[in-house]
């Protein structure tokens, strides 16, 4: 009988590579999504299959982790093996502008899932999405497992929270619960609000006559960027071990937006000085300066180590702009985005 996970978040970037590996793994795969009046399941649409066929190997629920009740209400339902929490309101500039929901969400949101599985009686593996961020004004570097917290924005501080949360119920209730520390994770899924995406898919339309400017804020920062498609194996690797445990998951390289505007805009044969704009709206109250992760533990116990570069990121996100733009003007596709 096929093993059973339930994922929240699955429609976002992470999410949506997770249940592709998933499925792949044999699973059958459950995700939470919360209620709109337009389809958010985009990421989804290569992998979803008929709502109403008893036999999907993929299947959607509505929730929300604002919702303690139906969080129960699922898991005695479906009765997963492996819980993975993604959801989040994940915009760390956000956060600062809707500080008390971000909060609700990815700090109570984590406690409210960690009660109803204990609540329901269930000894699922759980995996928790935490977060580079939680680092903020860094005490050393590279960043590792031991290394303390700082966190400079409402996010992180929520994102510190339910890391906590996760290894409270680890240690209180035998909970096999394990924090995935992931370093910036981009890829063409990633939402075009984040700088990475912003940046590709600017290009794109510069490149096809369809935008001339681009604003953004500092471009000093520097993180450690990944791939999204090669993190989420990580994070069901956690979940494989015999114990519990935290785990940094990072390039071990550090780059600042300037050189990814630099191969991001160099690869279409662009330069970005020409078309980047810097507008004080996007700067954060408190920055992160700099984030460089160590992930030699996950290395050595799960065997992971990223495959995918920085240069050779910024390019296939640029292609996949590019390919997005030229099959919506097509009509193959109903969006640019």
């Amino acid at each position: 009988m096929a093993k059973k996970a339930l994922i929240t978040g699955i429609t976002g970037q992470d999410g949506s590579y997770l249940a592709e590996l998933l499925l792949a793994q044999g699973y059958e795969v459950h995700g939470i999504i919360r209620r709109a009046s337009t389809f958010n399941t985009g990421r989804l649409e290569d992998i979803y299959t008929d709502p109403h066929d008893s036999k999907a190997r993929l299947r959607l629920h509505y929730g929300d982790l604002a919702d303690a009740s139906t969080l129960a209400r699922l898991l005695a339902q479906i009765q997963p093996e492996e819980v993975y929490n993604l959801a989040a309101q994940s915009h760390v500039r956000v956060s600062f502008d809707t500080p008390e929901y971000t909060t609700d969400i990815v700090a109570t949101g984590t406690v409210r899932l960690l009660e109803a599985i204990r609540q329901v009686g269930l000894q699922p593996r759980f995996y928790q999405a935490s977060s580079s961020e939680m680092f903020g004004q860094v005490r050393e570097v590279p960043q590792r497992e031991t290394t303390p917290f700082h966190p400079r924005s409402p996010y992180a501080c929520a994102k510190v929270f339910a890391y906590w949360a996760t290894v409270n119920y680890r240690e209180s209730y035998g909970l096999h619960a394990s924090n995935g520390i992931l370093f910036n994770h981009e890829s063409p899924r990633r939402g075009e609000t984040f700088v990475t995406r912003k940046i590709t898919r600017a290009v794109a339309h510069i490149q096809a006559g369809l935008q001339d400017k681009l604003f953004l804020g500092n471009l000093d920062a520097k993180r450690d960027w990944g791939y999204a498609k090669e993190y989420v194996e990580a994070m069901w690797l956690m979940l494989q071990q015999e114990q519990p445990d935290d785990y940094v998951i990072a390039t071990g390289e550090t780059h600042s937006i300037h050189e990814f505007l630099d191969a991001a805009f160099g690869h279409a044969g662009l330069d970005w000085r020409r078309h980047v704009e810097i507008d004080p709206r996007y700067y954060r109250p408190a920055e992160v300066d700099e984030l460089l992760g160590d992930a030699s533990k996950a290395k050595r116990q799960l065997g992971w180590e990223p495959k995918t570069r920085f240069a050779e990121l910024a390019r296939l996100m640029v292609d996949a702009d590019i390919a997005l733009l030229k099959a919506y003007r097509e009509g193959r596709v109903r969006v640019s985005t």
